[in-house]
Parts: structure tokens; C-alpha cells; sequence
């Protein structure tokens, strides 16, 4: 036993040490070249508009359907075939996560600047001034693209050294003047392109490729000074900047001043006229490449990689010390404890040998004898009393063996999904590609949910395997699709982006019982038929073995809650870097060479607590560890979920009831999916570790 733990050891330091050296790597390979776009001189390039989104709230907008923004004319754009408010083809990803892209009015030349252009004037009533007051007060932001790259708000760190991006702009601001606050809109947009020639043979043909793309919005009043086309006379002194009120109007002479009213006296019929402006300017940056032109939206995290490596190395040696105490003390007490299993065995079957000899011999009666194995263990202590009881059928395995076949699906996809995002496949500039490859992988995944659940079902004793298939293939799927269908109705009666469209959801449904269904049904076929059972090591008796009164740190959710607190300790500081990306949407989240690291370790912490939470109940002489190391496994999913709720009250400042049920509906399924994929790890660490020292 001594050499097979120093083996192990040995291929785990490996492992840890080939997953250090792809978070070098990956930090050197993020993000991949997919297609570079050059452009000629005087080549138009398209702007692209999306949606609109804020921190402060779960809930996203397309730009094009904000009634304060000027719509599409519908004219030819750059492009093949592109028109003004065409929406561009979305990937499954995209769709999924609110992204409504649309060709856009604005004209963009390579390197031909344009210092003013009116884009519309739009009229807005005073309930689309409600609306837009309220946005401005959440915080929203506005995504434009450009060759791929999201418009940015250009900032420079603390020290002045270097400049980073923020993706996204604000969609307006406010102020407050004399108690009073106003709502500013920007409704001027200065875009600053930046280029450089290209590489390779488009750049000796005169090719320039995009390499930065920056928005400066800018609030113009309706009172500055303007040309006849409506550009403003000025745009570097613009004393006045516009207001989002509305103007009082009597039965006589129309009124040229404007009189300002606070937001609960404005009237939704009062009309509101909007001017929108653009400027344009391409600025040559021979200083970043293309292929590292997304730099720039992680430059302001650099210094959280440092956390990122001392926390990993906080981990480890966390999980290093785990790993050493708990295989001294269980090579020490298991080796020794198997060794006395044994030779009690042993003793029995050589009294059992020497009863036989008596009894051809005719020496007596040898009714008084041993005649079994199991009398030789009549002075044995401890978790070597249930040998006849340890494999016994779990209650409720009908349940047990599909939440084990939808764990190993979830595994398989979220391994999938890391090792794809630390090599630099899945990365930022392919937009909407984690999700895509997320469902897909899942879908895929189901070969494994089948196989496995079928295999545990056929350990449990059952004989009903398509019963199990078909309640594999249902019942963790269909839960998470019919808790996002609820929600999804909320989002939808706001009209926001983020409500998923009635004909992805139908696509997603016919991913999953076209698709995934007969997945599950192969691999349950194929567990069932083409394979054996998992077999037990050791008979099991006809009656159960009373179960002695537990402790109290051996009981239940008790016991599995507290174990859980180890697997979080060794993830939760990983979880803020996590939580900052998802929350906070103008950054990305792009470690993955350190997710890897950690989510290793979370492995094999979870697979080492729950082997020892189940050697400990063993000895108190309880054999129902079935169910029990699952939930230990799965615990440290009931921290995250608290976490969650600490990051919500602490961290953001999400307003509003909807947004609120969003955020903790979504954070409590993500938490299903991490306890399912964790229980599922412990279950089959426990499995394997049962096995092993009774077998």
C-alpha cells in the first residue's frame, strides 16, 4: 500500500506540474488568431450596434429598441449585402447571453477622419424621458463592435504607466446642481479607431487591420451653438450639456425657454427632441499587434494575476497538507486494520480447514466449530463489522443512479470547457463560443450520463434499465429547462434582450429530446447489455445489522455541511475573480490556465474529504454511505450558494425586485450544477475507497 500511495502521489505532483506550466502557456496563447480582416485604403468598415447593459441590474436591453436612440434608416451599409438595422446571424452562445446585433448608421472610412456628422434628430415623449432617466440612473452601458472588438472607455492605471480598456461607454450620466438632480444624456460620440498595417502579404498590398476601438460620448445641449447640419460649432468647449427634461407650452405663443420639471410632473405626452452627432478619427498604433490587440481589456488585471498565484499557492499547500495527513493516517490505521481483517479471515478459514479434517476423520462432533468465514471475525472492531452489510442496496438507489449519470455529464463538460479556454480556443473574441460549446458538450455528454447511471442502477440490482434511462435523460435537464422557462416569462413581459427568443428555446428543446435523449439511451444500452455490474467484494446478509447511535458529528447533513467548508476554503478566493467577470460586464474573466490549477485541487480535496467522512462513519458502524457521499461531496455547493447571497448584499448593488429574483434563481441552479458535479466526484472516490479496503 505504501508504494501505491507514493505512485500516486508522485503522478498527482506531475499532473499539478504540467497545469502550472498551462497557465503559462495560456497566458501566452488567450487569444488565438481566428481570421484576420484587413482593409484597403478608403475601405468602409462596418459599425455594428448591440445592446445595452448595467451592473446594477440582471436585465439587458437591444440598442436599437431604446426609443431615445435614433433607429435604423435601412440604406446600404459596407459590407455584402448589409443594410442599416439588418441583425446580423447569432450563434446559439450569442442568443443566450442577450447579444442583439445590428448593422448600425455610422460611416467609417479607413483612415479618413470626420470631425462631425448629425445622425438624427429623434423625438422622444415623456415617457420615453421616464425610461431613459431610469437607465442613466442604473448605470447602463452601450456595446458597439468593430471588427470583433467591443467600443471602449480608454482609462490609464494609477501611476500613469499604462492604458487599459473598460468595455463599453455610458449610455449618460448625472449631476447634481443646488439638491436638484439632473439626467444627462451623451449624445455625441467621439470613436477613435486605432490601426497599424497588417501582417503578412495583405499588409505589403497596403492591408490595415483594426487594433483598438474607443468611444468617447460626450453630453451636447440643445442650446450650443450648431452648424446648419447640426453639428455643434465647438466640441471642445461645449458649455452646456443636455438635459433630459421636458418644456412646458402654453395656448398662446410658443415659450422659447425651457422649464424644467422634476421627474414626477413630467407629462408622457411632452415631446423632447434629441440631436445625435458623431465624430471620427483612425490614429496609427504601430505599438500593439493584432494578435495581442485584446491586451488592453486586461491590462488593469494584471495585478490580480498576483492574487490569482499566491491564492493558488495558498491552496495548495492547503490541499498538500490535507493530502499528507490524511494518507499517513490512513496508510497507518487501514493498513494496520486490513492487516488484522485478514488474518481474523485467515484464522477462520484454517479453523474451518481443521474442522473438516476432523470431521472426515471422525473425531466428534465439530457442531461447536466455525463453519464460515465470518466466525473468524467475531473479535473484530470497527468498519471490519460491516462487511456483510457495506454494499447493501442504497434506499431511494432508483434516484441516487441518475444523479450520478448527470453528474458525469456535467464533469465531462466543465473538464471540456476549462482545458478548451486554457489552451485559448474559447477566449473573448469569439463571442458567445463558451455557451455554444457549453450546451454542446453537454448534449454530447449524455453518452456518459447514460453509461454511468445505468452501471450504478445495475449495482443498485435494478433490472428496469429503461425506466432508468428515461429518468436520467429528464430529470436534471427537464428541472433546469422548466426553472429557466419560468423565469424566462418574467424577463420576457420587461422586453429585455436577455429573454431567451421563442425559437431557441424550441432549438433547445430539440437539442434535448431529438439529440440527448437517444445519447443517454445508447450509453444506458450499452452499460447495461455490454457490460457487468459493479460487483461487491464481500456477500451481503440477509438481514440488516443494526445500526449503533451515532455521534454527533457523524450525522447526516450535519456532518456533510462541515465537510464542505474545505472544498470552499480551497475555491473561494478563485470565486471573486469569477463573480468580478460575470457581475461586473465590462471585464472578462481569461485566467483559465489558473482556473484549471484550482479546479484540480477542488478534485482531489473533495475525492479526500469524502473518504475520510466515510471511513470515519464506518467505524461508527454505520454502512449507509451511499447517499451520505454524495452529499458530502456536494456540500461545499450550500457555502457557495451563502456566498452568493454575501456578494449580492456586500458587493453589488442590483436594484430592482426582478433582478433580484434572477440573480439568486440563477446562482442557486449554478450551484445545483456544482453540487451535482462535486457529489458526483465524491460518490465515486467513496465507491472506489469502499471497494478498495474490503475488497
Amino acid at each position: 500500500m505504501g508504494r501505491t500511495i507514493g505512485i500516486g502521489t508522485g503522478l498527482r505532483g506531475k499532473l499539478v506540474l504540467l497545469l502550472f506550466c498551462l497557465c503559462q502557456a495560456a497566458s501566452a496563447f488567450y487569444i488565438p488568431g481566428w481570421s484576420i480582416k484587413s482593409y484597403k485604403e478608403n475601405e468602409e468598415i462596418p459599425l455594428l450596434v448591440n445592446k445595452v447593459y448595467s451592473d446594477n441590474t440582471q436585465l439587458q436591453y437591444a440598442y436599437y429598441e431604446l426609443p431615445f436612440v435614433c433607429p435604423p434608416t435601412g440604406q446600404h451599409r459596407p459590407g455584402k449585402g448589409l443594410f442599416s438595422g439588418q441583425s446580423i446571424p447569432l450563434n446559439l452562445g450569442e442568443v443566450l447571453r442577450g447579444d442583439r446585433i445590428t448593422v448600425s448608421d455610422i460611416d467609417l472610412e479607413i483612415k479618413h477622419d470626420n470631425k462631425c456628422s448629425a445622425l438624427c434628430s429623434q423625438q422622444v415623449t415623456g415617457r420615453d424621458i421616464k425610461r431613459a432617466r431610469q437607465m442613466i440612473r442604473d448605470g447602463y452601458l452601450v456595446e458597439w463592435i468593430v471588427d470583433n472588438l467591443p467600443g471602449a472607455t480608454s482609462f490609464v492605471t494609477v501611476d500613469n504607466t499604462r492604458k487599459y480598456y473598460a468595455a463599453g461607454f455610458k449610455l449618460g450620466y448625472t449631476d447634481n446642481v443646488g439638491g436638484r438632480t439632473r439626467y444627462l444624456l451623451n449624445n455625441h460620440h467621439t470613436i477613435v479607431i486605432r490601426y497599424r498595417q497588417a501582417p503578412g502579404k495583405a499588409g505589403n498590398k497596403g492591408g490595415q487591420v483594426v487594433v483598438g476601438f474607443e468611444v468617447y460620448p460626450k453630453s451636447v445641449g440643445t442650446e450650443v451653438r450648431r452648424k446648419a447640419d447640426g453639428c455643434p460649432m465647438d466640441l471642445d468647449h461645449v458649455d452646456q450639456n443636455f438635459e433630459l427634461s421636458s418644456n412646458k407650452t402654453s395656448e398662446g405663443p410658443v415659450d422659447q425657454h425651457l422649464t424644467l420639471y422634476p421627474e414626477d410632473e413630467i407629462d408622457d405626452d411632452m415631446v423632447l427632441t434629441i440631436p445625435y452627432t458623431y465624430s471620427v478619427y483612425f490614429r496609427e498604433d504601430k505599438s500593439i499587434e493584432w494578435s495581442r490587440r485584446w491586451d488592453l481589456y486586461f491590462v488593469n488585471q494584471e495585478d490580480g494575476s498576483k492574487i490569482h498565484w499566491l491564492a493558488i499557492i495558498n491552496s495548495l499547500i492547503i490541499c498538500g497538507l490535507l493530502t499528507a495527513i490524511v494518507l499517513m493516517i490512513m496508510a497507518k490505521t487501514i493498513r494496520s486494520d486490513i492487516k488484522g481483517f485478514r488474518d481474523a479471515a485467515e484464522e477462520g478459514k484454517n479453523r474451518k480447514r481443521k474442522s473438516g479434517e476432523k470431521e472426515k476423520a471422525g473425531e466428534g462432533d465439530v457442531e461447536g466449530d466455525v463453519s464460515s468465514d465470518e466466525d473468524g471475525l467475531e473479535d473484530v472492531t470497527g468498519w471490519k463489522m460491516l462487511h456483510a452489510d457495506v454494499f447493501r442496496t442504497p434506499h431511494n438507489g432508483h434516484l441516487l443512479a441518475p444523479l450520478v449519470g448527470s453528474g458525469m455529464q456535467l464533469l465531462f463538460t466543465a473538464v471540456s470547457l476549462v482545458l478548451l479556454s486554457a489552451v485559448g480556443v474559447l477566449n473573448p473574441s469569439f463571442r458567445g463560443g463558451f455557451i455554444s460549446f457549453a450546451i454542446g458538450l453537454f448534449v454530447f455528454a449524455g453518452l456518459f450520463s447514460g453509461y454511468f447511471s445505468t452501471r450504478a442502477y445495475k449495482t443498485f440490482g435494478g433490472q428496469d434499465w429503461r425506466r432508468n434511462t428515461i429518468i436520467t435523460a429528464l430529470l436534471f435537464p427537464g428541472l433546469l429547462f422548466g426553472a429557466v422557462f419560468v423565469l424566462n416569462l418574467f424577463v420576457w413581459a420587461q422586453a429585455s434582450s436577455t429573454a431567451i427568443p421563442f425559437g431557441t428555446l424550441i432549438a433547445i428543446v430539440f437539442l434535448w429530446l431529438c439529440v440527448q435523449v437517444p445519447l443517454v439511451y445508447v450509453g444506458s444500452w450499452y452499460g447495461f447489455h455490454k457490460t457487468t455490474s459493479w460487483e461487491p467484494p464481500t456477500k451481503t446478509s440477509s438481514i440488516p445489522r443494526q445500526i449503533p447511535q451515532q455521534s454527533w458529528y457523524t450525522r447526516g447533513l450535519r456532518t456533510a455541511l462541515l465537510a464542505g467548508l474545505i472544498p470552499f476554503a480551497v475555491i473561494f478566493i478563485e470565486l471573486l475573480f469569477v463573480f468580478q467577470s460575470v457581475y461586473h460586464k465590462s471585464g472578462y474573466y481569461y485566467v483559465f490556465g489558473f482556473l484549471a490549477v484550482v479546479s484540480t485541487i477542488l478534485i482531489v480535496t473533495v475525492a479526500e474529504v469524502t473518504v475520510m467522512n466515510i471511513y470515519v462513519q464506518l467505524c461508527s458502524e454505520n454502512y449507509n454511505w451511499w447517499w451520505q457521499s454524495f452529499m458530502v461531496g456536494g456540500s461545499s455547493a450550500v457555502w457557495v450558494f451563502l456566498y452568493c447571497a454575501w456578494y449580492y448584499f456586500v458587493k453589488l448593488h442590483i436594484t430592482g425586485v426582478l433582478s433580484g429574483i434572477l440573480f439568486f434563481s440563477y446562482s442557486f441552479m449554478a450551484c445545483c450544477v456544482y453540487g451535482l458535479l462535486t457529489g458526483t466526484v465524491g460518490f465515486l472516490s467513496a465507491y472506489a475507497f469502499v471497494r478498495r479496503i474490503y475488497g
